[in-house]
C-alpha cells in the first residue's frame, strides 16, 4: 500500500504513511480529528487494514475527546508567544494591528471557521518569524556543545513532524516548535542532531540522545507527545 488518503464513514479521513524508519504500526489522531496510520516498509495492506479495524473504537474515542477539548478563543483573550503578545478582540471588521511586540487581532465571530482560520494564519506567521530568529542559532549552539556537524537548516510548516535530518545531514525544523517550552525545543533539536550520526531509532540512537539530554530522553519525548504540530 503506497502513501494515500482514504475516507471511512465511521472515522473520516485516514492518511496511510509508509515510514522507512518505523518498526511497528502506529496510529495518531490529529487535532482536526483526521487519522494518520504509519507503518513499516514490510507491512502488507492486509496487516495495515486489520490494525486500523482493531483500533477503530479507540480512534472514535480520541476524536470525541478532541471535540470537547478544542481551543476556545474569546474577546479579550491573550496569546503570549516567544517574542510577541497577541490580543484577540471582537469587532465589526477583521483587522490586524502590529505595534512592536504587540499584535491586536480583531475578528467578527470567534465561533466561525473563517475567523478561526484567520487566528491560525496569524499564529503561523508569528511562529515563522520567531522560528527563523531563534532556531538556527540555538541549533548551532547545541551542535557546538555536543560536537555534532550538520549541513543546512530549513524552517517549514509541517503537519506531521517536528523535524527531520536527511542523509546529507540537512536538518528541517517545523516552525510550530515555537509553541513548545524551550526545553522541549532543545530536545527536538538534539534529536535531529543525533540523527546526523545515527540514521535510525536503534538502541544506540536512544542511548546517544539520552546522553546529550542528561538522561532525560524518555521523559522529554513523553512531554513532546502532549503537543501537536497543528496550530488549532
Amino acid at each position: 500500500m503506497a502513501t494515500k488518503v482514504v475516507y471511512f464513514e465511521s472515522i473520516g479521513e485516514v492518511t496511510f504513511y509508509r515510514n522507512r524508519r518505523s518498526r511497528r504500526l502506529k496510529i495518531s489522531v490529529k487535532p482536526d480529528k483526521s487519522v494518520l496510520v504509519s507503518y513499516p516498509m514490510l507491512a502488507t495492506e492486509k496487516d495495515v487494514m486489520s490494525f486500523l479495524t482493531k483500533n477503530e473504537n479507540w480512534i472514535i474515542s480520541q476524536q470525541e475527546h478532541l471535540a470537547h477539548s478544542e481551543t476556545v478563543y474569546a474577546d479579550g483573550s491573550v496569546i503570549n508567544t516567544k517574542l510577541y503578545t497577541i490580543y484577540l478582540l471582537s469587532g465589526e471588521d477583521r483587522e490586524i494591528e502590529k505595534n512592536g511586540e504587540m499584535i491586536k487581532l480583531t475578528v467578527k465571530d470567534f465561533r466561525s471557521e473563517q475567523d478561526r482560520q484567520m487566528i491560525n494564519n496569524v499564529l503561523t506567521q508569528v511562529y515563522g518569524i520567531e522560528a527563523r530568529q531563534i532556531l538556527p542559532g540555538r541549533l548551532r549552539q547545541l551542535a557546538s556543545k555536543h560536537n555534532f556537524v550538520y549541513n543546512r537548516v530549513t524552517i517549514r510548516n509541517n503537519k506531521r513532524r517536528w523535524g527531520s535530518c536527511s542523509s546529507k545531514n540537512n536538518i528541517s525544523l517545523n516552525l510550530q516548535m515555537m509553541k513548545l517550552p524551550y526545553e522541549l525545543i532543545d530536545y527536538i533539536l538534539l534529536h535531529e542532531l543525533v540523527h546526523t550520526e545515527i540514521k535510525n531509532h536503534s538502541s544506540r540512537f536512544w542511548g546517544k540522545l539520552n546522553q546529550v539530554t542528561g538522561n532525560r530522553a524518555d521523559e522529554l519525548v513523553k512531554e513532546v507527545r502532549k503537543y501537536s504540530t497543528y496550530t488549532l
